[in-house]
């Protein structure tokens, strides 16, 4: 595994961001790739051997970390983690699809308009409150179709199979096929 692209795998469009290592024949294609990269730690963001990621975003924030296994594909997929994703081997993700690990705003509406003033300039570095999360894992052999979007907390079993659409906010167990907005169990192995 290469750390900055020095082996094989690399970035088409500049150096990689410290805190990248990319496995060898792994391809990541995309100027937007590492425009919200801010991971700190060695191993931000891990990518296995023979991936390939066209139009992919790697939101990572300070402390978090995204690891990815062996022969994946991802398109236009945006990964937003702050504190852990974790994506087997041979997984592949259609296109404008969402994994978060966070909620990244607050649910109740008074933290909400606390938070916004908190991002805006005349937050005068106001501290944000704290938001929800919780780790996202994506067993081996997983399929999860084009526009899908998977929530903070959730665990996708081996070869599970994620309709194109589908908001994904509960375990999927592994062999299942789930579809729907919140995403429901259509067919499971015997």
């Amino acid at each position: 595994m290469s750390v900055g692209g020095t082996a094989s795998g690399r970035w088409l469009d500049g150096a990689l961001p410290p805190g990248v290592r990319v496995g060898d024949g792994s391809l990541i294609e995309g100027a937007q790739a590492f425009k919200r990269f801010y991971g700190t730690a060695p191993d931000a963001l891990v990518i296995g051997e023979s991936c390939t990621f066209q139009g992919v975003q790697f939101a990572v924030g300070m402390d978090a970390r995204i690891e990815i296994g062996h022969h994946c594909y991802l398109n236009n997929t945006v990964l937003m983690a702050e504190l852990f994703i974790q994506i087997g081997s041979y997984v592949v993700i259609g296109w404008n699809t969402s994994i978060a690990d966070t909620d990244f705003h607050p649910i109740d509406p008074m933290l909400r308009i606390e938070d916004a003033i908190a991002c805006s300039p005349l937050g005068a570095q106001r501290p944000r409150p704290p938001v929800g999360k919780a780790a996202v894992h994506i067993g081996d052999d997983v399929y999860i179709g084009p526009s899908a979007t998977i929530l903070k907390g959730v665990r996708i079993g081996p070869g599970a199979f994620v309709e194109p659409g589908s908001v994904v906010t509960r375990d999927v167990p592994a062999g299942a096929r789930v579809i729907g907005n919140p995403a429901r169990i259509v067919d499971r192995p015997e």
